[in-house]
């Protein structure tokens, strides 16, 4: 385990990002002062020679600066990371004043992240991958939304062209009555398409909802028979072809642990039946938020939100990941 943030200049962080590039591991997150904060930028780590760096802030919410010197500026929420095979690393991310009034901002590195391009705005109703990874299928880049304006309602958004033009698929629920948010995307081996999602509720569950014409319509949302205490999750399709997913197995509500004291992976040959593989955390405070991919070494890095105060990674190797039966919906011991 070891952190990413450590020699950046915010007091705290949340959402954080990771993809590979030729020259290592990038990652991302927003810090500043806290949460929704107007001073709350995007940071940026980088590998070199296999060791992360100080990280940078690499965008704001500046919109303009008055004569007098004065900045009228945003938060900045949610980056995601996305590598273009042969092509320049991409950096998503939110800017407004909340979730629910946010838009979509991208811009691009072509060395890696060591430069960035200028931040531009994405079109008019496209957030880009709100909070998880985007993948790449058939020459199309599927980013799994959501928006908060109208309830919690799940969207896809995909490009063909590299961003030029944008389908928006759903919403995939009604938002009101069932409210989930922060897709992640899985594509099975059968061809079925697979989302997961972060639940409203603070004593809910994980949402799934699956897809048989490559995300074009999607079954109602069911639960995976997994807890979620309203609370963001990540998952991978692994190369073995287990779906591996990384969450809080808790509810908000009851005795310890609850809410965000506790971090979990799990992982499932079907993406129905899910077996616990990993205790990431177990203790009072908050570890949160995880993003997780696979590498073509086979290793599994994830990080996450540790304690509002710094971003954690750490690297799994899923050969060697000893399962347990969640039964009743308790996670092992």
């Amino acid at each position: 385990m070891e952190y990413l943030t450590d020699g950046a200049p915010h007091d705290s962080c949340h959402a954080s990002t990771i993809a590979l590039t030729k020259n290592g591991l990038v990652a991302a997150w927003f810090g500043g002062t806290r949460e929704g904060a107007k001073d709350v930028g995007i940071f940026f780590n980088r590998q070199v020679d296999g060791k992360w760096i100080t990280p940078v802030e690499v965008a704001n919410g500046v919109q303009y600066v008055t004569p007098d010197g004065k900045e009228h500026r945003h938060p900045c929420w949610n980056p995601v990371l996305h590598q273009v095979e042969d092509g320049d690393l991409t950096l998503f991310y939110k800017c407004g004043p909340s979730p629910s009034a946010w838009w979509g901002m991208v811009m691009n590195s072509s060395d890696g992240g060591v430069t960035w391009s200028q931040p531009r705005r994405l079109p008019e109703g496209i957030d880009g991958p709100v909070k998880n990874k985007a993948i790449l299928h058939d020459g199309k880049l599927v980013c799994p939304s959501s928006s908060e304006n109208d309830g919690w309602r799940l969207h896809l958004e995909m490009t063909s062209d590299g961003g030029r033009s944008w389908t928006r698929v759903g919403p995939l629920n009604e938002g009101h009555k069932v409210g989930a948010i922060q897709p992640s995307v899985l594509i099975h081996a059968d061809g079925r398409w697979q989302i997961l999602a972060r639940d409203r509720n603070g004593d809910g569950n994980v949402w799934s909802t699956w897809s048989d014409d490559q995300g074009i319509t999607w079954t109602p949302l069911k639960s995976s028979g997994l807890p979620n205490p309203n609370s963001g999750t990540d998952a991978v399709m692994l190369a073995d072809g287990r779906a591996l997913l990384v969450y809080n197995h808790t509810h908000r509500s009851g005795s310890f642990p609850k809410s965000r004291n506790m971090l979990n992976v799990a992982v499932s040959k079907d993406g129905k039946a899910w077996e616990a593989a990993l205790l990431l955390e177990k203790s009072p405070g908050e570890f949160s938020y995880p993003a997780v991919i696979q590498t073509p070494d086979g290793l599994v890095h994830i990080t996450y939100t540790w304690q509002r105060k710094k971003v954690r990674h750490v690297t799994v190797d899923p050969a060697k990941l000893q399962t347990k039966p969640i039964q009743d919906g308790v996670w092992p011991e």
